[in-house]
């Protein structure tokens, strides 16, 4: 499930800036994109405002992933991610492609709704360090 939207040259991850488990998966990717390619934006930033639609930034409760002129949700999302990630992270997101969506989206669903309590919530978005902070949009 894609929806059209312009993006930049590089892809955008668009992420709950005061989720714990949200700011792992930025960690985790950050360690792991060594080319810099991936950037990245809070779902309450400005970046999300101009460039996310409404219905997706008003629950926070998914990832964005805005690449090559299509943007993907939920567990496509972080299936997309995974692959465009390459090296053995791209066989574990083929492997999750291939799962239904709907069956996907259940299982990202118990995770969006547990993840504040299993991983905690911020009182406010992460400051990117000055080593980082290019790769931020807000």
């Amino acid at each position: 499930m894609a929806d059209k939207h312009q993006t930049e040259t590089n892809p955008i991850i668009f992420f709950d800036g005061v989720c714990g488990l949200c700011n792992t998966f930025v960690d985790f990717l950050l360690d792991r994109d060594a080319d810099g390619v991936f950037r990245f934006a809070p779902l309450q930033g400005t970046a999300a405002e101009e460039l996310v639609p409404a219905e997706l930034r008003a629950g926070l409760g998914t990832v964005v992933f805005a690449d090559n002129g299509c943007t993907w949700v939920r567990s496509g999302a972080v299936s997309r991610i995974l692959m465009r990630l390459g090296g053995r992270w791209k066989l574990l997101g083929m492997l999750l492609w291939v799962i239904p969506w709907p069956l996907r989206d259940v299982g990202y669903a118990i995770v969006s709704k547990l993840r504040y309590r299993l991983f905690g919530k911020r009182d406010a978005c992460r400051l990117p360090t000055p080593e980082i902070r290019a790769r931020f949009l807000d």
